[in-house]
């Protein structure tokens, strides 16, 4: 078996759960950067500082599979057949060309063309995919459950993708295909018992990860959760501006959605663990 890239990382655990960091990732190839309106704007719709709120996780034995490249050169959260995840609604593609504002992310003419497309997504879309499925196949020897744990995040106020203030927790089963109903519920009791807000298969419902691993009735339950910015650093509600995003990471601040978070993992190595 050849070596894993560089940008790609597979800490391996032995409990039933893989959590998923497909866009924490900033590296960019200079070959695609240079094509590219700002190395700022490129980077601008990353899930900031997701990979240090959720480092707990393999201390609790999970398997954590990270990609260091960024979206920016391909989202791996997408289809890859470039088929839209949400029909009729603003979305970006599985090789962005504007950010989640709409501003344009490259020079006129460096676009990727299809050809372009193709390449990324064998070098950096295939690989993360087949990590992906190949803990949860490792796992499964084991276990006769698997929670997929897919971690995002997104600014809270983005009209051009959504109205108004987005809720702190966005939990998404692909509309309760991706996994039992019972893990939902606990997930969501734990978040009503913050002070944040939450909701389940709002405007997100899960990416690409979430419905293509999720089959809870091959014992696999994925579920993505989309924070709201806000419930974890100190976001400037609207428009960004560079030098201004992204804020610091602060422990402090973070604390009581790390705390939750922690308790959510706990919730679904419980709900794995539990004889089907």
């Amino acid at each position: 078996m050849s070596a894993a890239p560089s940008w790609l990382s597979v800490r391996r655990g032995e409990a039933p759960l893989v959590v998923s960091l497909p866009h924490t990732g900033t590296e960019i190839p200079a070959e695609f950067e240079s094509r590219l309106v700002s190395p700022w704007l490129a980077r601008k719709d990353a899930d900031w500082w997701i990979d240090r709120l959720y480092d707990f996780a393999a201390d609790l034995g999970a398997t954590v599979v990270h990609t260091a490249i960024s979206r920016t050169v391909i989202d791996v959260n997408r289809d890859p057949s470039g088929a839209s995840l949400y029909p009729g609604q603003a979305t970006t593609e599985l090789c962005p060309t504007t950010t989640f504002d709409g501003e344009p992310l490259y020079r006129a003419g460096g676009e990727p063309d299809a050809a372009t497309i193709s390449e990324r997504r064998t070098r950096f879309f295939e690989p993360y995919h087949a990590a992906l499925r190949s803990e949860i196949e490792r796992l499964q020897a084991k276990h006769d459950r698997i929670v997929v744990y897919d971690c995002h995040s997104i600014r809270s106020v983005i009209p051009r993708l959504f109205e108004g203030t987005l809720p702190n927790f966005n939990i998404g089963t692909n509309s309760g295909a991706s996994c039992d109903p019972a893990l939902t519920s606990m997930i969501e009791a734990i978040c009503g018992e913050t002070t944040f807000s939450r909701v389940a298969n709002g405007r997100f419902k899960g990416g690409y990860i979430t419905r293509s691993l999720g089959r809870p009735e091959a014992g696999i339950h994925a579920v993505q959760m989309e924070l709201a910015c806000r419930g974890y650093m100190q976001e400037p509600l609207g428009a960004v501006a560079e030098g201004q995003w992204p804020t610091p990471y602060d422990e402090s601040y973070a604390a009581p959605m790390r705390t939750a978070l922690t308790r959510i993992i706990e919730a679904c190595l419980r709900f794995a663990t539990v004889k089907a």
